[in-house]
């Protein structure tokens, strides 16, 4: 992963328990290197990535008790652009050893077309259950995505196949996900299996903003 945008510090001190003082502040930091902008939402704190200055957001309640999620942020924040899903964020660790075999199979599924939108090195692995994704993903960190197929749910394949993802991580290195806080069965397969909950996040799209 690479280590050049702060906010993965803040993700990687939060996974090993060492979160934001609970102070109702916000602390602002460059926009990411492919020109995106995101609000991380802590327990009591608030890390805005974004190239605007905070000036541009003086005349708004931005807090680290909410606030700096609230849609008027985030449309200030976006300019016209657009504006992702607040997710929770979850941290596991890997294990290794994974047998998950790569796939093209899912090349055009939507869950693949958006994390090669939204991240880089996106690998896909998957069977006849579904599909994970491991790539670089917000400012650099680790990250997996899920997709289960129709005729698996309910059998327990959710949680197989992210522990399976785990299994795809070297011994220890950290692995996040972003998981819609409305998906509950997602959810309760994360937290089942050992992931947990750190804050919450949205990406946010300028005009201006593109690939590096």
């Amino acid at each position: 992963m690479s280590h050049d945008h702060p906010l993965l510090g803040y993700f990687e001190r939060a996974a090993v328990g060492q979160f934001p003082d609970a102070d109702g502040g916000v602390t602002m930091l460059p926009a990411l290197p492919s020109g995106r902008n995101a609000v991380v939402a802590f327990t009591g704190h608030a890390v805005i990535a974004t190239d605007l200055d905070a000036t541009a957001l003086a005349d708004l309640v931005v807090d680290g008790f909410g606030q700096a999620q609230s849609p008027k942020v985030l449309l200030r924040l976006a300019r016209g652009g657009t504006i992702d899903i607040i997710d929770a964020t979850l941290v596991g660790r890997g294990h290794g050893g994974g047998v998950l075999p790569v796939t093209s199979e899912f090349d055009d599924h939507p869950r693949v077309v958006y994390a090669r939108t939204l991240r880089d090195d996106v690998m896909v692995h998957g069977d006849e259950r579904g599909l994970v994704t491991i790539s670089s993903g917000l400012a650099g960190r680790q990250e997996m995505s899920i997709e289960l197929l129709d005729a698996a749910h309910g059998r327990g394949a959710g949680r197989a196949l992210i522990t399976e993802a785990l299994a795809l991580v070297p011994d220890g290195e950290l692995l996040f996900a972003a998981v819609s806080p409305g998906n509950a069965r997602s959810l309760r397969a994360f937290l089942a299996v050992g992931f947990v909950p750190l804050c919450s996040e949205v990406n946010i799209t300028p005009p201006c903003a593109g690939r590096p």
